[in-house]
């Protein structure tokens, strides 16, 4: 069974428990980090590791720690993608060339079993600054993510739902006060930003550039892509989404469907909707090559 198989029968699992796996929990320790490089996981990793501190089985050894005996059998899986080039077609081509314009570059995704170091592994010590955890507030760090979105539309805050008008490039948001939270608040306004990063002079995604009729394969992927870059930010703020309302049964089935028709489906959605999100905060990434 193939990576792409293997995370999908896994987010499926979890959606028939009744839990939204991109509705990430903050519960103080941020989100999953890769432990050898010190940096947030992202992506599709973000939302199938909890939050701490992960490698592989041969970088804890080759750190100088071990896993507990009794945690060898509970390891978590990390998929990372391996890239490569692939010729674009024979006509007028010489082998050996190196012409970039005759490749293109392609990735495959793999998965590594991975531990947590704080919790299953001895020998080792945590990355994570402790100190940074004080005087944090959700709130303003919500604030700053929203200030960091440089050319983001027009919002306009009043009468009528949330919504992204990508023809105008405008977004229109009930009130604050309108919310039962202010949790409820920033997960639908990013939830908002998010389609806007969609639009004909940004990332030109095909859910919000071409017209999409509620219910269509594309209409879907869009949410879905809005959902999870909508979580990602405010786990970045430390805003916890995962006692809000869209956790209802026919919420779920409809995800559930969509997972079970195709592997790639949910592989398609998450890197669209980091991109989205680094396009948001003003982050340029690049593929790094180190697994787990």
């Amino acid at each position: 069974m193939d990576a792409q198989q293997i995370v999908t029968n896994r987010l499926i699992e979890k959606l028939e428990e009744g839990v939204v796996p991109w509705r990430m929990p903050w519960n103080g320790t941020g989100v999953a980090r890769r432990w050898v490089v010190d940096k947030p996981y992202r992506g599709l990793n973000a939302m199938i590791l909890p939050p701490g501190e992960y490698a592989s089985l041969k970088q804890i050894k080759e750190a100088g720690g071990r896993v507990k005996k009794e945690e060898l059998k509970n390891w978590y899986m990390s998929v990372y993608w391996h890239w490569f080039k692939v010729k674009v077609g024979d006509a007028g081509v010489e082998d050996g060339s190196d012409d970039e314009a005759n490749y293109k570059k392609m990735a495959k995704p793999y998965y590594y079993r991975v531990y947590e170091i704080n919790k299953q592994c001895e020998g080792l010590a945590s990355k994570v600054d402790q100190t940074e955890k004080l005087d944090f507030n959700p709130v303003e760090e919500a604030e700053k993510l929203l200030a960091a979105y440089k050319d983001k539309p027009r919002i306009q805050y009043g009468p009528g739902g949330a919504y992204y008008m990508a023809i105008f490039d405008f977004i229109n948001m009930p009130k604050k006060e309108d919310f039962h939270s202010v949790e409820e608040f920033y997960s639908t306004i990013f939830h908002e930003l998010v389609h806007s990063t969609g639009s004909i002079s940004r990332l030109k995604r095909e859910g919000v550039v071409d017209p999409t009729k509620f219910g269509s394969e594309k209409y879907a992927k869009e949410e879905l892509v809005a959902e999870m870059g909508a979580s990602m930010i405010c786990v970045m703020a430390g805003l916890d989404t995962t006692d809000l309302q869209e956790n209802s049964a026919s919420y779920i089935n409809g995800w559930l469907q969509k997972l079970k028709g195709d592997k790639k489906f949910i592989f398609s959605a998450a890197s669209q909707a980091q991109a989205a999100v680094d396009y948001m905060t003003g982050v340029s990434h690049e593929e790094e090559p180190v697994p787990a």
